[in-house]
């Protein structure tokens, strides 16, 4: 059985350069998991269980259905309470980030199994998987820039980023989405690969 996979049919949405550059992202279907809190949290923490747990008994269900497909890496989108903050050096204290946590899925995928295996996830994997949606989300006109190094020094990366959509007489919209090229559990943080992301609009 040849196994799908979302990131060669994507590949120019999950791949970047640490120049900024432009990209008009398509509408994608992801499981998502919304929260509230710091990064690495238990409530964090707890989300990406669901969803890994969701994404993986979906592969398994449809591998039994002839349709195997490979289990995308984990994305984010983070937000504040005020609008008014759009760099990561004027963030609020941690506990107060908004996030929600992605993962892509092909479009064969859908709500209608999701909620088909809803009640078996729930009583075998706890209730986080109650959370669990399947979404989709078009963000349109994006810049980008591949951010390498620790999570911490993505300011860096981001004021470059930002410059870079000032510069072209664009300006912010929606959220700042990150796409994790590395495991943090395996990779030295100084060799992490992260995909800054944020959808722009004519200013």
């Amino acid at each position: 059985m040849e196994k799908y996979n979302l990131k060669k049919e994507l590949r120019r949405f999950y791949s970047a350069k640490e120049k900024p550059e432009l990209v008009d992202v398509p509408e994608i279907s992801y499981l998502t998991f919304m929260g509230r809190g710091e990064p690495g949290g238990e409530a964090y923490n707890e989300g990406l269980g669901a969803l890994y747990a969701t994404a993986y008994t979906l592969k398994f269900e449809s591998k039994k259905k002839g349709r195997d497909f490979t289990v995308m890496g984990l994305e984010g989108l983070w937000w504040w309470d005020s609008t008014n903050i759009i760099n990561l050096e004027e963030a609020p204290p941690r506990e107060t980030w908004n996030w929600m946590s992605l993962i892509a899925v092909p479009e064969f995928v859908t709500s209608d199994k999701l909620e088909e295996l809803r009640p078996e996830l729930v009583k075998k994997k706890g209730k986080a998987l109650g959370k669990v949606k399947l979404e989709r989300i078009h963000e349109g006109l994006c810049a980008q820039i591949l951010h390498i190094g620790p999570y911490s020094d993505e300011p860096r990366s981001q004021r470059k980023l930002h410059g870079f959509i000032s510069e072209l007489g664009y300006r912010l919209r929606g959220r700042h989405h990150e796409i994790y090229m590395g495991d943090p559990r395996k990779t030295p943080p100084e060799k992490l690969k992260t995909i800054l992301r944020h959808p722009i609009e004519t200013a």
